[in-house]
């Protein structure tokens, strides 16, 4: 009898994982998941916020810009748009800069999608201009990722 093939039951090898040690691992797997898609998107929330301030600020910048070539904002009816096309309604700029205000040629949109709101004379800024995104909720008020976010607002308070 040839003994080589036959294997006994002691010297027998797993040939796998049981279905426990399986379900332990997915499990350990998705906690592990929600708690670094909890912090990532915690992060992500805050890099939106985070990119609206800077794009303001870009858009600031440029309407100053606007302001020293033609002595004044442009309307509140121009709108942004003044900044990368020249206004054709009243009152027309003296001296447009050509090619616009602003490097990318369009007025960007806030995180969310939505356009900045712009408002000459600001209610915030009554001696110059209000700009504004409505936050994550298009909508005014709101706390957290869903609060307004304003050029009259300092640093701290956003």
């Amino acid at each position: 009898m040839n003994h080589r093939h036959r294997q006994c039951p002691k010297n027998r090898r797993k040939r796998g994982f049981s279905l426990i040690e399986i379900m332990a691992v997915v499990v350990i797997i998705g906690l592990l998941t929600g708690l670094v898609g909890v912090a990532v998107f915690g992060r992500l929330r805050e890099a939106e916020v985070s990119t609206a301030k800077a794009q303001m600020d870009k858009i600031e910048s440029a309407l100053n810009f606007y302001r020293v070539d033609n002595s004044r904002y442009p309307t509140t009816e121009q709108g942004l748009d003044a900044l990368v096309s020249r206004p054709t309604t009243a009152p027309e700029p003296r001296r447009y800069l050509a090619g616009g205000y602003l490097d990318q040629k369009t007025v960007p949109l806030d995180p969310w999608g939505e356009p900045y709101n712009y408002l000459v004379p600001g209610d915030q800024n009554p001696d110059g201009f209000d700009l504004w995104s409505w936050g994550a909720d298009n909508a005014p008020g709101g706390e957290g990722i869903n609060a307004d976010i304003g050029n009259w607002e300092n640093d701290e308070a956003l």
